[in-house]
C-alpha cells in the first residue's frame, strides 16, 4: 500500500488544488506541503524496503482485465526505489522554486506539477505493461500544458516539437505494447517471458530513446529546455528523462536479449556519439540553459553506453550516475532561473563577475559545478568510471569515448563558471543584483547537500540498486 500511496498523494492533492476555489497562497503552499509530504512518505518506504534482498518487494496486484491478463501492479526494485526518491526530491524543490517566484494561475500550475510528479513515480512502480505505457503517457499531458502556457515566447513552437517527437514514439510504443502483450498471453512484466520480435523491440527503444532523449532522437530538446520554465526543465531534464532509464531496465533489456544482442553495437556507437555531440554542442552553447541541456543529451548518452555495456559495472554505473545526474541537472536548471531572475538574461556575454558580493550564489555553483565536471571523489566520478569500465569490456574504443566526454564536461562546465563569476562584469549584472536569499538557498542547498553525500557514499545506491544479486545475471534472466 506504501507503494500506491506514493503514487496517489500528488494525485489527490492535485485534485483537491484544481478543485477548491482556494487564495494564490494557500493553492501554493497546499501544493508545497504536499510535495514535502511526498518526500517524507518515500523516507518511510525506503526504510521497509529490505536492500539485503533481491526482487520486487512492497508490491501490490490488482486484477483488471483477467482474460487479458491486465492487472494493476506496482513495486519496487533498489533501483527503482531511488529513481522514485529523487522524483520526490527533485519535484518538491521545482514546486517550492514556483512557489518562491509566485507563478500566476497557481492553481492550475501546481495541480499539473503534482499530477506529474504522481504519473512519473507511477512510471517508477510499474509492473505491467498497459499500467505503464497509461503512467509514461500520463506524463505529457501536464508537461503540455506548463510549457505551452507558462514557457516563454517561443513556447508554442517549443510544445509543438516536444508533442510530434513524443506522440510518434508514443504509437510505436503502443502498438509494441499491444503486440508483446497479446503473443506472450499477459501483459505481467512478472510473468511474461521473452521476445526475439525486432519489430516490437524496436517500438520500445525508440520511445525510450525519444523520451530520454538520446541522439539522434533529441530534436525537440534545445526548444523545450530553452523556453520551459526553469523549474519544468529541471523535471524534464533530472527526472523525466530517467523513465527511459527504466524503461531499458525493465523491459528492453530483459525482454529482448535476442535483439539486445544484435543492436548492443549500433546502440552503443549511437550513444558514443551522443556523448560527444551533446558535449560539444553544450561548450559552444551562447546560454546558459543551452549548456545544461546539451548537457543533459551527453550525459544521458553516458548512461546508456552503461546500460548497453550488459555487465555488472556498466549497470551499476548507470544507475549511480542516473540519479546524479538528476540532482544536478535540477541544481543547475533552478540556479539558472535564479540567476535570470536577476539578470533578465541567461547569455554568457552579458553575465560576469557575480562571484563578487555573492559568495553564497559563487559557492553553491561552484560546488554544483565540481561534482558535475566529475572532480574525483565525486559521485559522478564513481559513476562515469564504473561505466568506463564496464564498455572497455566491449572494446577500449568506448572507453575512450567515455575518456573523451568526462574532458569534455569538465570544459563546458569550467566555461558556465567562469562565464558566471570569474570573467568582467556584463552588460547584464547589476551591482544591486542580491546574492542567494534564504527562500532560494533552502530549495538549491538539499539536492547539493544529496549529492556531497553520495559522493561520500556511493556504494549507497550502486550496491542497493540491485540486492542481492548482479545486475548482468538479473537482467539475464528476468526481473522476478
Amino acid at each position: 500500500m506504501l507503494v500506491t500511496a506514493l503514487i496517489l498523494l500528488p494525485v489527490v492533492a492535485a485534485l483537491i488544488i484544481a478543485l477548491l476555489p482556494l487564495p494564490r497562497e494557500m493553492s501554493a503552499g497546499l501544493a508545497f506541503l504536499a510535495a514535502l509530504m511526498e518526500v517524507g512518505l518515500w523516507i518511510v518506504t525506503a526504510t521497509r524496503f529490505d536492500f539485503d534482498e533481491s526482487g520486487l518487494q512492497l508490491g501490490t496486484t490488482e486484477e483488471w482485465v483477467e482474460s487479458l491478463g491486465i492487472s494493476y501492479s506496482v513495486g519496487f526494485y533498489g533501483f527503482s526505489l531511488w529513481l522514485a526518491g529523487v522524483t520526490v526530491i527533485v519535484s518538491a524543490a521545482a514546486i517550492g522554486y514556483a512557489l518562491w517566484v509566485g507563478r500566476d494561475r497557481p492553481r492550475a500550475y501546481h495541480a499539473l506539477m503534482l499530477f506529474l510528479t504522481g504519473a512519473v513515480v507511477a512510471t517508477f512502480a510499474a509492473q505491467d505493461l498497459l499500467l505503464f505505457y497509461v503512467s509514461f503517457e500520463a506524463m505529457l499531458i501536464p508537461l503540455y500544458v506548463l510549457v505551452g502556457v507558462w514557457g516563454g515566447a517561443r513556447r508554442i513552437a517549443a510544445t509543438l516539437t516536444f508533442v510530434v517527437y513524443t506522440m510518434a514514439g508514443s504509437l510505436l510504443m503502443l502498438a509494441s505494447v499491444v503486440a508483446f502483450g497479446v503473443t506472450q498471453g499477459t501483459f505481467s512484466l512478472l510473468e511474461s517471458g521473452t521476445s526475439d520480435n525486432v519489430w516490437i523491440f524496436l517500438g520500445f527503444a525508440v520511445a525510450f530513446a525519444v523520451k530520454a532523449p538520446l541522439f539522434p532522437f533529441h530534436g525537440w530538446l534545445p526548444l523545450a529546455y530553452r523556453e520551459a520554465p526553469p523549474e519544468v526543465a529541471a523535471v524534464l531534464s533530472a527526472i523525466v528523462s530517467k523513465t527511459a532509464v527504466y524503461g531499458f531496465l525493465v523491459i528492453v533489456l530483459p525482454k529482448f536479449p535476442e535483439p539486445v544482442d544484435d543492436f548492443t553495437g549500433v546502440t552503443l556507437v549511437l550513444a558514443g556519439a551522443g556523448l560527444v555531440y551533446g558535449s560539444l554542442l553544450a561548450f559552444r552553447a551562447p546560454d546558459l540553459r543551452g549548456i545544461v541541456a546539451y548537457s543533459s543529451l551527453a550525459q544521458m548518452g553516458l548512461i546508456t553506453l552503461g546500460l548497453f555495456a550488459l555487465n555488472d559495472l556498466g549497470l551499476d554505473g548507470a544507475v549511480l550516475l542516473s540519479v546524479a545526474h538528476a540532482l544536478i541537472s535540477a541544481s543547475m536548471f533552478l540556479l539558472v532561473g535564479m540567476l535570470e531572475r536577476r539578470c533578465g538574461s541567461g547569455d554568457l556575454e552579458v553575465l560576469g563577475g557575480m562571484a563578487r558580493g555573492r559568495p553564497v550564489l559563487a559557492t553553491v555553483l561552484l560546488v554544483a559545478g565540481m561534482v558535475a565536471l566529475a572532480v574525483p571523489g565525486s559521485v559522478t566520478f564513481a559513476g562515469e568510471f564504473l561505466i568506463m569500465a564496464g564498455v572497455y569490456e566491449e572494446g577500449w574504443g568506448y572507453a575512450a569515448i567515455v575518456a573523451l566526454g568526462i574532458v569534455l564536461a569538465a570544459m563546458y562546465v569550467l566555461r558556465l563558471i567562469s562565464a558566471v563569476l570569474h570573467v568582467r562584469p556584463g552588460t547584464a549584472v547589476r551591482d544591486e543584483a542580491l546574492d542567494l536569499r534564504l527562500g532560494e538557498l533552502a530549495l538549491v542547498l538539499p539536492l547539493v547537500a544529496c549529492l556531497i553525500a553520495l559522493s561520500a557514499w556511493p556504494a549507497l545506491v550502486s550496491q542497493s540498486s540491485f540486492p542481492g544479486d548482479r545486475p548482468a545475471r538479473v537482467i539475464s534472466e528476468g526481473f522476478k
